[in-house]
């Protein structure tokens, strides 16, 4: 049956143009359209479409409240279209926080080299997020934003707490979820410290990263007593943003990476949209190289597969890496090299991930140690490394 699709932007030039390049595609249908996000609201349930494409900005309803208003009543797979400016990435990342699965920038050309991968990469990105409807969960409510760990403002709270699985209130309750046993088929069942040494953290993702990121580092300790490295495939006008936004969530530093930043214990660096994040020095003395990308070969800038390789080469056997949601396979090859050094690889699984893809690679080619559900990456984080 082919995937129904409700088309929402006040732009009618807009509309026309998604609904050409989707009703072109014979494994797709558009369901409907609507020019505001109360009319979106008001079609989903009339409609009940397999995905819901939608603008940020509109007029009546913006698509942030629109996202939450449906997703109060339908498990609806929602893509964002957004601007590539600083707040138009405020304005995603709000809509990511209150449900929405994925975004696309609104000017093709800034997704693909040129029109006709633009136009194969809008499609694909639709058929993969179709998918979730039959994992997704169900939307959290004030509840959960009460027993969340980090004291924050009630609108961040009321913004950030929809989409995100409970954290723990304390270090002790995170310890005490660390050990449970895991209901998927992962690499270990049951998780148990290792008591190995690590120097560094480093976490790649890309599809539903933005929420699974924010879900992990807001239940780490400030004492957290490790470097950590967050790659997560993102435009470059979005990651000082979303740096931003972790940071004041956050009791660890939080930052966008910079060239020549020293690795220090107890602060994320975000890899830079549009760069490679590279590491250079010793293990004792480690920077950050960033650096521009222009090779055609090299589909990821951040790419997962760069910094793990570059990782393992400074800290050899001394990596806890994990591979979080996202389409496709970066970070197998990272994780390969990480595995030939004698550092430990956890993937995300299957039942907590937005889209299967990244973990589900790493485990297929036999590089995974331990398969954990999202809820738990923290605690177990916490248990694996220590508290410093």
């Amino acid at each position: 049956m082919a995937i129904r699709v409700l088309v929402v932007d006040d732009s009618s030039f807009f509309r026309r143009r998604l609904t050409e390049i989707i009703a072109a595609d014979p494994e797709m249908v558009v369901a409907g359209t609507a020019n505001n996000g109360r009319e979106a609201v008001e079609k989903a349930l009339e409609l009940r479409p397999d995905v819901i494409t939608m603008d940020v900005e509109m007029p009546v309803m913006d698509g942030i409240q629109a996202v939450r208003e449906i997703l109060k009543t339908q498990r609806i797979p929602i893509l964002m279209f957004s601007s590539l400016t600083h707040n138009g990435a405020k304005a995603t990342l709000d809509a990511l926080e209150a449900g929405a699965t994925d975004f696309l920038p609104k000017k093709f050309e800034d997704i693909a080299r040129d029109k006709a991968d633009a136009i194969d990469l809008l499609r694909q990105r639709i058929k993969t997020v179709a998918k979730r409807r039959l994992f997704a969960k169900p939307v959290l409510g004030s509840a959960a934003v009460a027993n969340q760990s980090n004291s924050v403002s009630t609108a961040s709270a009321s913004r950030a707490a929809q989409p995100i699985a409970r954290t723990p209130a304390s270090r002790a309750e995170l310890l005490r979820t660390a050990d449970r046993t895991e209901t998927s088929e992962g690499v270990e069942r049951t998780f148990k410290p290792t008591g190995k040494q690590y120097k560094i953290v480093a976490i790649g993702t890309s599809t539903g990263g933005p929420v699974a990121l924010q879900t992990i580092i807001t239940a780490l300790p400030a004492s957290f007593p490790l470097p950590i490295l967050l790659v997560q495939h993102m435009p470059a006008a979005f990651t000082g943003a979303f740096a931003a936004r972790l940071n004041t969530l956050a009791k660890i530093e939080v930052k966008e990476a910079a060239d020549g930043d020293v690795l220090r214990p107890g602060v994320a660096y975000l890899a830079p949209g549009g760069k490679q994040m590279l590491l250079e020095g010793s293990d004792s003395h480690c920077k950050l190289r960033i650096k521009e990308d222009d090779s055609p070969r090299i589909t990821f800038k951040p790419s997962v597969d760069i910094t793990f390789g570059s990782a393992a080469k400074v800290f050899q056997d001394k990596v806890l890496a994990v591979v979080l949601t996202g389409m496709g396979s970066d970070g197998r090859d990272g994780s390969r090299l990480l595995k030939q050094f004698g550092s430990r690889i956890w993937a995300q699984d299957e039942a907590s991930s937005v889209v299967y893809g990244m973990p589900q690679a790493v485990t297929v080619a036999g590089l995974t140690d331990v398969e954990v559900g999202l809820a738990d990456v923290a605690a177990k984080l916490i248990s694996e490394v220590g508290n410093g």
